[in-house]
């Protein structure tokens, strides 16, 4: 819900959007087959999608470049935070993992209504978007690593994580 006071008075309240995001349904999603020797990274919130893996991308050159070596490869953009100028890149990457954000989130609200996989909120994250790397406490990932992302449970692993398809 976004509003604004133009005074002091009730009739000074003014409803600029709401959005029912409780309205979310939580479908049968495809879940990870967590191997024992699993390394979990963070935790966020999950917004929307299911078991995701796929290459760590910064931009939309990377994303083009990974496109074309290899088409079938999913491409998990991560952010900071997302702003309304990062639309072509969370349309076109196929999930999104970002530091900062909650169910409301510019992040989740743009990621769920394009059917993308998205974990926001992921607090033990940093993010440099300008080095191109990703940090998980002392695990840090370059460019063109490997993670896995649940947009269900929240959860980030490191490495290609096998996917039960059954869901």
């Amino acid at each position: 819900m976004e509003f604004t006071f133009e005074g002091p008075s009730k009739s000074d309240l003014f409803m600029l959007q709401t959005r029912d995001m409780s309205m979310r349904e939580r479908k049968q999603a495809r879940t990870f087959d967590l191997p024992e020797n699993t390394r979990l990274l963070a935790h966020g919130i999950g917004v929307s999608g299911g078991a995701m893996s796929g290459r760590v991308v910064f931009t939309l050159e990377e994303i083009d470049r990974w496109r074309s070596i290899e088409p079938d490869r999913p491409l998990i953009l991560v952010r900071s935070d997302t702003v309304p100028d990062d639309i072509r890149e969370i349309f076109t990457a196929d999930g999104l993992l970002t530091a900062r954000g909650g169910l409301t989130s510019h992040a989740a609200v743009v990621a769920h209504r394009l059917g993308k996989t998205c974990v926001v909120g992921c607090g033990d994250m940093i993010c440099n978007e300008k080095e191109k790397t990703v940090k998980f406490h002392q695990i840090q990932l370059k460019s063109e690593a490997f993670i896995s992302i649940d947009g269900q449970e929240g959860s980030v692993y490191q490495g290609l994580i096998p996917i039960n398809e059954a869901g």
